[in-house]
């Protein structure tokens, strides 16, 4: 692979700048883009999470240009906290970003426990987004009924022991969501996937190896 190009940047958004990074290959157009979005802000959630960075590294390896951010409010984007509902206008706003670097390229969404609550959220409905990687969705504390209307290729990662989305109440709600979906538990894994982080990019590699067209 060539070498890696790193970009550190600040978008527009819409309550400021928000603080995000570019990952690229030189010389090397992407086959595809992908966003990922971090954890809750306000329990020390940002892009340079480990789940976030692992997860981010083991996409940029299929060929695609990998953007993180901050939510506002986090790191040095500008803003305050919005208990999600503005923060799905800054995914909105990274989404706006790719598309105009990337005109065509089709979009992997992914995100980490309030990442992931928040960023499948817009992911479903953008038509811009082709693919979704939830990774320890807190189905316990959040509402996810908007993914029972969600038909895109869904990759779904939760720690064995989350303490923040039941087993059993994560496997309850899935049966409700529509194909193409899989489903990984990381047995004795808890919801920040201490230890187990090898797993996570394995789990992702193998459902990007089972797609029939992994970068579209």
């Amino acid at each position: 692979m060539a070498d890696v190009f790193h970009r550190a940047f600040f978008l527009p958004g819409p309550a400021g700048r928000l603080e995000a990074l570019l990952w690229t290959a030189q010389g090397t157009e992407p086959a595809f883009v992908a966003l990922v979005c971090h954890p809750h802000p306000l329990f020390g959630g940002t892009m340079h999470n480990k789940v976030v960075y692992r997860t981010a590294k083991t996409i940029h390896q299929w060929g695609a240009a990998v953007l993180r951010f901050n939510f506002r409010g986090a790191g040095q984007s500008e803003g305050v906290h919005d208990s999600g509902i503005g923060e799905q206008r800054d995914v909105e706003a990274a989404l706006d970003y790719l598309t105009s670097q990337f005109p065509g390229k089709p979009i992997l969404l992914a995100g980490f426990s309030f990442g992931s609550w928040v960023g499948l959220r817009v992911g479903c409905a953008d038509d811009r987004v082709t693919r979704l990687i939830a990774l320890g969705l807190p189905v316990n504390n959040v509402d996810a009924s908007y993914l029972v209307r969600c038909a895109k290729p869904k990759l779904f990662v939760q720690g064995g022991n989350d303490q923040f989305g039941s087993r059993d109440g994560f496997e309850t709600l899935f049966r409700t969501w529509p194909q193409p979906k899989r489903l990984v538990f990381i047995e004795a894994a808890d919801h920040f996937f201490a230890g187990h982080l090898e797993e996570v990019g394995k789990a992702i590699n193998q459902w990007m190896i089972s797609s029939a067209d992994p970068r579209s």
